[in-house]
């Protein structure tokens, strides 16, 4: 009972993933963070979305122990774990090997803002961290994930709690947010936005970026100080 409410907004989480068309069979996971208690709640690895319950949901700590659960957590655990002690206004973490987004991280390319619908959610091209040196390869891998984030946004000089979302050079996205629908939110958004980044440079390969004005207004009319967007 003591974990039971990240289990099952952990639950939840993991099986929207699926809702939306963000994974296929057991790819990606969803993680949720109590502070308090020091843990986490994760998908377990390689179970099927359709065999899920809130029970089965891991409980790990912060250095990505198994604290409560029969089963082995996801593969990905100790990439969460270092974002969740590094960044601590995150609440929950999704990671996804969703078509497009997947696609671009293959291109080891930043997605540009080419149009309003990014400029919505962030002011900043969608980064890609560099693909992973050898050396961290053979190190402990998922851990280096995480470090390959921290490193990404460090020197782009991009902020965890504006830009929510980014790309890992050949390998798959990872989107975080406050809450787990809020992170849930943010893959579904991610992959809208390669899809349509995508088409853009299929239509015109030399398209422009959005000219500032525009990423500026747009945004700021859904997040500024006196934004306007939705219902007070």
């Amino acid at each position: 009972m003591k974990y039971q409410h990240i289990q099952e907004a952990a639950y939840k989480a993991n099986m929207q993933l699926p809702k939306l068309n963000l994974v296929l069979f057991t790819f990606g996971n969803v993680s949720v963070v109590d502070r308090s208690l020091g843990v986490f709640a994760i998908k377990p690895s390689g179970v099927p979305y359709e065999d899920l319950t809130p029970e089965k949901m891991v409980i790990v700590d912060l250095d990505g122990k198994t604290i409560a659960g029969t089963l082995r957590p996801s593969s990905d655990t100790l990439t969460h774990a270092v974002l969740y002690k590094h960044w601590p206004k995150i609440g929950s973490i999704v990671h996804t090997h969703s078509t497009y987004a997947t696609a671009w991280a293959q291109t080891q390319r930043d997605i540009p803002v080419f149009g309003t619908t990014h400029a919505d959610h962030t002011t900043a091209d969608i980064p890609c961290a560099a693909p992973m040196s050898d050396a961290m390869i053979k190190g402990n891998y998922e851990y280096e994930t995480g470090i390959q984030i921290l490193n990404c946004f460090k020197e782009k000089g991009l902020n965890y709690e504006e830009v929510e979302m980014m790309l890992v050079g050949n390998h798959a996205p990872f989107t975080w947010g406050s809450t787990p629908e809020k992170a849930v939110y943010n893959s579904a958004v991610l992959e809208s936005i390669a899809q349509m980044a995508f088409l853009t440079e299929q239509i015109r390969p030399d398209s422009p970026r959005l000219k500032d004005a525009l990423i500026q207004k747009h945004f700021e009319r859904k997040h500024g100080p006196d934004s306007y967007y939705g219902q007070s």
